[in-house]
């Protein structure tokens, strides 16, 4: 195949897909609309690295993000363990008419995660936010084994909601929202006989998942950064094996990959790619490699497609291209904070 058109970091390509995102979402979103707080997420998060913030009314979005939180009509609402965090969209926060059984003020931990980020990023004080409901509800949303539900209605319980939980916790200084002690030995039983994290114990190891559990870890305090600086030093996850997974895991195009015998894809660039930095061996990676791989999946209309050399960009990949791109201090990013996902200077 012949070279990418865009062969350098194409910033102002870049700044206009994020104003556009942030603006109005295309059609082609309506399925995700349940997912429309993490959508915003994206399109704020990904201008907030690019240093265009100031393209968004940060009082509308503060004002917009707000509106979406869940708050106790009653003290019966905690009793009955309702999760008053945010919810992802208006259809899960007001029932529809006519509805059988309307699902509704359905707030979920990652729509809470993704809710408290942006309040970050546009520089909102979260000591603001009513975070005694948030917190004491979302405790009841921990299991037995230490994992979480996302929601109090149920469903499925893994890594991603456990590191959600870790950096709610982080975002308002405030731990009293979860057992650090059981969500560690969760995030211990996932680890996989090959260094890796699956999503769940017993599950094959994954690059998402992988973030998931060192990121949790290293918010809740039981890793430090620069652990595999002394791979000898007692430690409460296999680091040996972690940095042999984490590092087999970039291939010979110069990307990485999610799982073995998977094509590279840009969002890993900064799943797996953020597990290095955390640990502290993000300098054993090609960093060459991997940035020419990165500009081989700039769209050209802007943003980042999932693989090389395609045309049509989505805001999931753009996103996490620029946060791979941020974690190799490409000229003009701003630099992030890998555990909790948004840029450094919100914090």
């Amino acid at each position: 195949m012949g070279k990418p058109e865009l062969a350098d970091f194409a910033r102002a390509h870049h700044v206009a897909f994020f104003d556009a995102m942030a603006t109005e979402l295309p059609g082609e979103y309506a399925p995700q609309e349940v997912n429309h707080l993490t959508l915003a997420y994206f399109a704020v998060g990904g201008l907030s690295l690019l240093r265009e913030l100031d393209r968004v009314s940060k009082d509308k979005i503060v004002e917009w993000v707000l509106s979406f939180q869940t708050h106790p009509q009653a003290i019966s609402d905690i009793d009955n363990q309702i999760f008053l965090g945010f919810c992802g969209s208006r259809s899960t926060q007001f029932s529809l008419a006519n509805a059988k059984d309307p699902c509704h003020n359905v707030s979920h931990l990652a729509s809470t995660y993704s809710a408290l980020a942006t309040l970050k990023i546009v520089g909102y004080d979260l000591a603001n936010i009513d975070s005694n409901a948030l917190l004491s509800s979302m405790k009841l949303l921990q299991q037995p084994d230490g994992s979480f539900m996302p929601t109090h209605i149920g469903a499925e319980t893994d890594l991603r909601f456990v590191y959600c939980a870790a950096a709610i916790c982080s975002m308002l200084d405030d731990w009293t929202g979860m057992d650090k002690l059981k969500a560690k030995d969760y995030i211990l039983n996932c680890q996989s006989y090959d260094g890796g994290f699956g999503m769940v114990p017993g599950s094959e190891s994954h690059g998402g998942g992988t973030f998931c559990a060192v990121a949790a870890l290293h918010l809740m305090g039981f890793i430090q950064v620069d652990l595999a600086s002394n791979l000898l030093e007692s430690a409460p996850i296999d680091t040996r094996m972690l940095l042999e997974w984490c590092l087999q895991r970039q291939v010979t195009d110069g990307g990485f990959q999610g799982r073995r015998n998977k094509d590279s894809d840009t969002c890993y660039a900064f799943w797996v790619g953020g597990v290095l930095k955390i640990i502290g061996a993000y300098h054993l990676i090609d960093h060459c490699a991997l940035r020419e791989f990165l500009l081989t999946c700039q769209s050209p209309y802007g943003g980042f497609t999932k693989f090389p050399n395609q045309r049509i960009p989505d805001i999931y990949h753009s996103y996490y291209g620029l946060a791979a791109l941020s974690l190799l201090e490409e000229e003009g990013l701003e630099l992030l904070c890998v555990e909790l996902g948004i840029l450094a200077a919100a914090l």
